[in-house]
């Protein structure tokens, strides 16, 4: 019976980081455009909220494990406070902290439409730390962290999530608009309760004063005269 908690513990960690690894590869994917073919947008958020959703899900599952299981006999205290646990003390807190961030970033995706789009984004940017956070919990707790298919998989992961961030970060550079050149002209006439301009007034060229008067107007009679 202890085997079976500890295997359910392993299996719903390797299960929570996969999932959040494939909600963060395909929050990437949305925002760089990198998806194959035409998706429907809603259909690519429906499914970036359930991997989000069920990692948070098999998170639990792994804390309850952990908790039935004897072999560590880890307390409530050990799974909830940073540094609290005597196992791998550094190691527990890297899985507590993504935990905490995680629970922060599906919460405020529940409640999106009660918030500012400005706070949701600031918020939901806490998804890059916590899947740094859990990876390094997943190399450096558990019996699974001497696996070389395991660190294979975390390393190539983290590594993809690492080349679509640089391009999404490039792509926010190009896109950003250009600020105004500093030898502008100011409007005119200014806004009101703006500050007049330094400096002698802007003759304003009159459309209609430009007009050649000496130029040879033809009459009705086909005569060509000039005023």
């Amino acid at each position: 019976m202890d085997e079976l908690w500890w295997d359910t513990a392993r299996a719903g960690g390797i299960v929570a980081w996969c999932l959040l690894a494939a909600s963060v590869l395909w929050g990437l994917a949305m925002s760089t455009r990198t998806t194959p073919g035409r998706v429907r947008p809603s259909w690519m958020v429906d499914v970036h909220r359930f991997l989000g959703g069920f990692a948070a899900v098999f998170v639990g599952v792994h804390v309850i494990g952990l908790l039935l299981d004897s072999f560590v006999d880890f307390g409530p205290t050990d799974l909830l406070v940073p540094l609290a646990s005597s196992w791998r003390p550094v190691a527990v807190a890297w899985g507590i902290v993504a935990m905490y961030l995680l629970v922060a970033v599906e919460l405020t995706s529940l409640g999106r439409s009660q918030m500012s789009r400005r706070t949701w984004r600031v918020v939901h940017t806490l998804s890059f730390p916590t899947f740094a956070l859990a990876t390094v919990h997943g190399l450096t707790a558990g019996t699974d962290r001497n696996n070389l298919l395991w660190q294979v998989v975390l390393w190539s992961t983290a590594a993809a999530v690492a080349f679509l961030t640089v391009v999404r970060l490039l792509q926010i550079g190009e896109r950003s608009p250009a600020g105004p050149p500093t030898d502008a002209a100011p409007p005119w006439p200014p806004p009101r309760g703006a500050a007049w301009p330094v400096g002698p007034p802007i003759v304003q060229r009159d459309r209609a004063a430009t007009v050649p008067v000496s130029r040879p107007i033809p009459d009705r009679r086909g005569v060509r005269s000039t005023p």
